[in-house]
């Protein structure tokens, strides 16, 4: 905790925080949570790595293993071949980034992120937005995100909290703003938002009720099939890497054993963070459901027509 809490609670995994002694504080901000900062937080007489490397070396890392570990973070955030450079030297959003691969290399829990962008200008500040989108596909952390920016929660967020005179007035997926706004402030703050470039596929995406893999058998998939009263099913590898669908048509009339053979990949995977307005002429030309994947090409979910006129209506 950066400053005491007056009333309420704040709890991890169930426990709150504010009955931690010093010394468990101290063990929790230094091992499970890290934080971005606005104004970056960086020490002007440290160079790029030794920033990156400061909270390894409070925590007595090895200096081999924390250099490791802080090369990784800067080549993560984009910032390789600038590891020697100071602060000085940087643009607001290269030092934004210094902060943010500092955070990561922590290999925290829980990242904060109180109004990071806010300093930046308008171009740098969408490449970051870019950056963090990217970023989350490849680390498994909870991100709290701090913003004013309507837009900006939007964009990034997975549930957003909208706060008024410090009290939560709607907490949810940025859907249900939509759907069920809680009151008239709620009404007033999306009025004029335009869905279609607000909303990403991944906030109306569906869950798949199965995926088949190459080496499935093809009696197996159209049993699968015809239990969910399906048409064609989604087939990734076993990292779940998408590679296509089959049709139930093809699982009754063809005699191959496994589906290698019978997988289809003309319809093309839509990015899970893109927004739903290219995914409108998309869809009005398919019969099929859209599969979403992340940066990875994993298969994330998927969204028909009626989904997408739903959200949007």
């Amino acid at each position: 905790m950066l400053n005491k809490p007056t009333f309420g609670q704040i709890k991890i995994e169930g426990k709150d925080i504010i009955e931690l002694d010093k010394n468990q504080l101290l063990h929790l901000r230094r091992n499970r949570i890290s934080m971005v900062f606005q104004s970056f937080g960086l020490l002007s007489h440290r160079t790029v790595l030794k920033n990156v490397e400061y909270g390894l070396e409070v925590k007595n890392f090895d200096k081999a293993l924390r250099t490791e570990k802080a090369l990784e973070a800067i080549e993560v955030v984009g910032l390789k071949g600038r590891e020697e450079f100071y602060p000085y030297q940087l643009s607001g959003g290269m030092k934004q980034r210094v902060g943010l691969a500092r955070a990561i290399a922590n290999e925290p829990d829980i990242l904060l992120m109180d109004e990071p962008y806010g300093a930046l200008d308008p171009l740098i500040r969408r490449d970051m937005q870019n950056e963090l989108l990217n970023l989350e596909d490849y680390i498994d952390k909870t991100i709290i995100f701090i913003t004013h920016d309507m837009n900006e929660a939007f964009k990034l967020g997975d549930r957003i909290a909208l706060m008024k005179d410090g009290e939560i007035v709607q907490l949810g997926k940025p859907q249900d703003f939509f759907n069920n706004p809680k009151n008239d402030y709620v009404k007033d703050f999306i009025a004029d938002v335009d869905k279609t470039q607000v909303l990403q596929a991944r906030q109306i995406m569906k869950d798949l009720p199965f995926v088949l893999t190459k080496d499935d058998s093809r009696t197996e998939a159209r049993k699968l099939m015809e239990e969910h009263n399906l048409e064609f099913a989604y087939v990734s590898d076993d990292k779940n890497v998408y590679l296509g669908y089959v049709t139930l048509a093809d699982t009754k009339t063809s005699l191959v054993r496994k589906l290698d053979t019978l997988i289809k990949n003309d319809i093309e995977p839509f990015y899970h963070r893109k927004f739903i307005k290219d995914l409108v002429g998309i869809l009005a030309g398919t019969d099929f459901e859209v599969p979403i994947i992340d940066s990875r090409n994993r298969l994330k979910g998927t969204v028909c027509y009626e989904s997408l006129i739903e959200a949007i209506s």
